[in-house]
């Protein structure tokens, strides 16, 4: 199932794609609401939209604008270093835990909105992510179960303002920039993936340059594996947000010059079966200049 959330009609609904087309589930089935938590809290309503064959009339995928999947997770967790050739050109050591650090939500941004390089820097950089959006919560979940708790998969641009991200062993303030981590346009629940969404082909793209190209096969650790490892230490929840890591490719370590995105560009990062993330890239001062007119 291919689910997607945006505003038509100067309203915001929870659509079921098919195509090019999309049907509102928000106007057919009581207890939706407006993102996909109401489907997140209710597997009965996720298993009562799959038997429904009259989903009523569509409209056209273009005519959506995107919105957050979840308007508000409760938690977003992001595992770094978890591609061994962008260890390498990152100058680590290979870890035997994965590296994790936590987004805020003033971070994330929806496929399609702006964005924002900072005033302060010009080193922002992309980081083509594939992101699980949790179903059942849990504590201490054996890594044989774990896929049971995935309710869906989307996409993650991993937008890093690098001087920030070097100035801390954290590496919290080049992660956390308001509007730097963009999210979706679409969830793809389980069943329409290979297992634990391994083996898909995940790209990012500035026009016809290609950035990064891998494979979600070279993960490190798996989904599975990832969500055992972050339930040791805290109970998930459903609607949490995972994001797996980046493949080879980034900006600040491209030769013989960095590769930083630049207001005026679009940055796509695509994943074989679920989709496009595609975002353009506007200066923070021009935004501030244009709100103030």
């Amino acid at each position: 199932m291919r689910l997607m959330v945006g505003h038509a009609a100067a309203a915001k609904f929870v659509y079921l794609v098919k195509g090019d087309e999309a049907f509102n589930l928000t106007a057919q089935f009581r207890g939706i609401g407006d993102d996909l938590q109401g489907l997140i809290d209710d597997p009965a309503l996720m298993a009562e939209i799959a038997r429904t064959s009259d989903l009523g009339p569509s409209i056209a995928v273009a005519d959506i604008t995107p919105a957050l999947p979840v308007q508000r997770p409760g938690t977003i967790i992001c595992l770094g270093l978890n591609y061994v050739d962008h260890i390498k050109e990152g100058g680590y050591d290979i870890p035997d835990y994965p590296a994790l650090f936590m987004r805020g939500k003033n971070s994330i941004m929806a496929a399609g909105a702006p964005l924002v390089r900072p005033s302060c820097s010009e080193k922002l950089d992309y980081e083509a992510e594939l992101m699980i959006i949790i179903g059942t919560g849990g504590r201490h979940i054996p890594e044989e179960r774990a896929l049971d708790h995935v309710f869906g998969y989307t996409i993650f641009n991993d937008g890093s303002v690098r001087d920030y991200q070097r100035k801390t062993h954290q590496w919290t303030p080049g992660k956390n920039f308001d509007d730097t981590g963009a999210i979706g346009p679409f969830v793809v629940t389980p069943e329409d993936l290979p297992e634990g969404a391994r083996g898909l082909k995940i790209e990012s793209r500035v026009g016809d340059e290609i950035l990064q190209s891998s494979n979600t096969a070279n993960m490190i650790w798996s989904v599975a594996a990832t969500i055992a490892i972050i339930s040791e230490y805290t109970t998930l929840e459903p609607g949490d947000h995972i994001a797996l890591g980046t493949p080879p490719g980034v900006g600040h370590a491209k030769k013989p010059n960095p590769r930083w995105l630049r207001p005026g560009e679009v940055v796509d990062i695509e994943i074989e079966g679920i989709g496009i993330c595609s975002n353009p890239i506007f200066d923070e001062a021009d935004l501030t200049k244009a709100a103030a007119e």
